[in-house]
């Protein structure tokens, strides 16, 4: 049975939609303005999130911002675009993040970008290079490989924005530690982290090969803002066993976002598990949205790995005024923001108190 014309479209059809736009565009350069209309419903798409921590795009080829050695000139291809960040930190270098442009089908009429890089004017940069929601093929490709999403390749989200803020905002947390960020995308969080505080090391993970090998980059360029820090790239599989030389020895994982899909709660939660120190103040900072009941589902899974967990709905006074402007409508920048799909709640995670012994008295 047909739908009658001019009745509502579900959220789940719209974004059906979308997906089915991105193919379509391929191969048609005209603009289906009607589906545009109607997409824009219910995409999330942000400019820029909370915008916690200042950023722009540089405007030349990265070796021209940073240097001429063969080794920098190696860092960034045509496909890619690389976004300085400025972290709220006195005496702290700026930060600069390679990102990874997806590659462009037919040329399109009016040429914007279709995905949430971090800051409005990026599209700019990129506008002649990637048209409006175009899906790069290849990365299904390798996600199916190896049985992971592509989510990290796409942006820099807007939870991780906030982690890395947040992770800034508490830096006596890091001194001394060692430091593991699991499905960190591009890596802000991580290399906030590295730059501002004085980590033991930090190691910043994905699961993804593609954007481990965005996250080296991004650490060679940066290279010489970390001090005394050390600082690497990992590939893990939350899947996967972890090699026998990290099991309980990281003493703060942090991570955001990370809880979207169901079917990886329960190997997310093991991996927290098996890398988490045994120690007095070690612990786990996710920042994820509800999302319906995909962060109390993970929450489940804490419980049943045998971990607890503290869930902290308000937890900085910027985030949160942000937050409320955006509910209320004070704020128009974040369009279609919703609590539920945007806020990201805090969770800090930690092993279960060891029981004492119980001492009888004779």
């Amino acid at each position: 049975m047909e739908k009658a014309s001019g009745s509502p479209s579900s959220p789940a059809s719209l974004r059906w939609e979308i997906l089915r736009r991105s193919f379509l565009s391929r191969s048609s350069p005209e603009p289906d303005h009607a589906s545009q209309k109607s997409t824009k419903i219910v995409s999330r798409k942000a400019a820029g999130g909370f915008k916690l921590i200042s950023c722009h795009p540089l405007r030349g080829h990265l070796s021209e911002d940073l240097g001429t050695s063969p080794r920098t000139k190696d860092l960034a291809g045509h496909r890619d675009v690389c976004i300085c960040y400025k972290l709220p930190v006195a005496s702290v270098p700026n930060l600069t993040l390679v990102f990874k442009i997806p590659q462009a089908g037919p040329t399109s009429t009016d040429g914007r970008c279709g995905i949430s890089y971090p800051f409005a004017m990026l599209t700019k940069c990129i506008d002649r290079q990637r048209m409006e929601d175009c899906i790069d093929l290849n990365d299904f490709q390798i996600s199916t490989g190896y049985s992971i999403d592509t989510t990290g390749l796409v942006c820099c989200w807007p939870s991780e924005d906030v982690l890395a803020y947040f992770c800034i905002s508490h830096l006596d947390m890091f001194r001394s530690k060692r430091v593991l960020e699991l499905g960190s995308g591009y890596g802000l969080a991580g290399l906030a982290i590295a730059a501002s505080s004085d980590a033991c090391e930090v190691v910043i993970s994905d699961g993804n090969p593609q954007v481990v090998d965005y996250i080296q980059r991004n650490i060679s360029v940066n290279a010489g803002a970390f001090g005394n820090t050390k600082v690497k790239s990992m590939t893990l599989h939350w899947n996967e066993e972890p090699a026998s030389d990290i099991l309980n020895s990281f003493d703060i994982i942090v991570a955001s976002d990370c809880t979207f899909f169901k079917e990886f709660h329960e190997s997310l939660a093991r991996i927290v598990k098996s890398l988490l120190k045994y120690s007095e103040g070690s612990e786990a900072i996710f920042l994820s949205p509800k999302r319906g009941d995909s962060l109390d589902k993970f929450l489940e899974n804490i419980m049943e790995a045998g971990l607890q967990y503290e869930l902290v709905e308000k937890y900085d006074s910027r985030v949160w005024n942000l937050h409320q402007n955006f509910l209320e409508g004070r704020d128009t920048s974040w369009p279609n923001y919703l609590k539920d799909h945007c806020y990201p709640l805090l969770v800090k995670i930690t092993h279960h108190e060891p029981e004492q012994p119980c001492h009888l008295s004779l």
